[in-house]
């Protein structure tokens, strides 16, 4: 589905007309205007509200537009390279599902190519950039960290009781004394 052409707008329009173009067209279509409307016109017509509304979001949130615009110029790009359809965004919009992000849109998971690099790093990016993600890397770090100073003081430690002598040594002269003892 391009969201664009959903709101009847250019990839050039700005916040102001992205709003215009949603409120008319969810006045439109809105469902309480169609509660009394055949069962087929008021299914289509949230249909359309669900459209609107999805586009609007996706269009009037600077992010999710980047996002969006990337995604959809990338797949444009090799579904045009491949012989594909480039406008696979409007086929069958009651089947898509939601991707993981929220937003609505999907692409083939076989559309190959360079785009597909582009857009593989785009998500592990993405994904190594979420809040959870760096957390735990921060973590991780710290762990890291605490276990170098741990066996840093360790060895710091050791050298401090046992000047001159390695731990082999001392283990030795350990069992000696144990030996001796026993004899005794």
């Amino acid at each position: 589905m391009d969201h664009y052409k959903v709101l009847g707008l250019t990839r050039s329009a700005n916040k102001e007309e992205i709003k215009q173009a949603f409120r008319k067209l969810a006045m439109e279509f809105h469902p309480d205007k169609h509660a009394h409307s055949s069962h087929q016109l008021k299914e289509n017509a949230t249909l359309k509200f669900k459209q609107v509304s999805e586009a609007y979001e996706t269009l009037i949130d600077d992010r999710k537009r980047a996002d969006y615009n990337i995604r959809s110029n990338s797949y444009r790009n090799s579904a045009n390279n491949y012989g594909g359809n480039s406008d696979y965004y409007n086929r069958n919009y009651k089947n898509e599902y939601r991707n993981s992000y929220g937003y609505g849109y999907s692409r083939p998971a076989d559309a190959g190519g360079s785009a597909s690099i582009v857009t593989k790093f785009e998500m592990v990016l993405r994904f190594m950039t979420t809040r959870a993600f760096l957390l735990n890397a921060a973590l991780a770090g710290v762990l890291l960290g605490a276990t170098y100073v741990v066996d840093a003081s360790g060895e710091a430690l050791w050298k401090m009781q046992n000047s001159g002598k390695s731990f082999e040594e001392a283990m030795e002269s350990v069992e000696k004394a144990k030996a001796f003892d026993d004899k005794r």
